[in-house]
């Protein structure tokens, strides 16, 4: 995808304090749902805190839809869209144009 910079992390609080001092140049954040020291939960919730208007997408190999805490934050609008491991590249792909378009559409207003 062109026009994109995706930067990565495998530490949950190095990808929020980037985030916090680049909050403004995010359109989506892609989060694992298990992690050793914070779940994607709470740094998806954090990120939605410091810009309500980045997207949001959550990932796990695990069932989690029934999860109240899930339902909670995606009531919330906290977790915008998720996806089931494992995730072929072509339908993570699209999925990303998706929130991209929806970011996009919801920035033009």
């Amino acid at each position: 995808m062109e026009g994109f910079s995706v930067v990565s992390f495998t530490d949950p609080y190095q990808a929020l304090n980037h985030f916090r001092e680049n909050k403004e140049n995010y359109a989506l954040v892609i989060s694992d749902f298990r992690m050793p020291t914070i779940d994607g939960l709470g740094v998806l919730s954090q990120v939605k805190r410091l810009n309500p208007k980045v997207r949001s997408m959550l990932i796990s190999a695990y069932e989690y839809e029934n999860n109240p805490l899930f339902r909670k934050h995606l009531k919330k609008g906290i977790i915008d869209a998720f996806m089931h491991k494992p995730i072929k590249i072509a339908r993570l792909c699209q999925r990303v144009r998706e929130e991209f378009r929806l970011y996009q559409l919801r920035s033009d207003k």
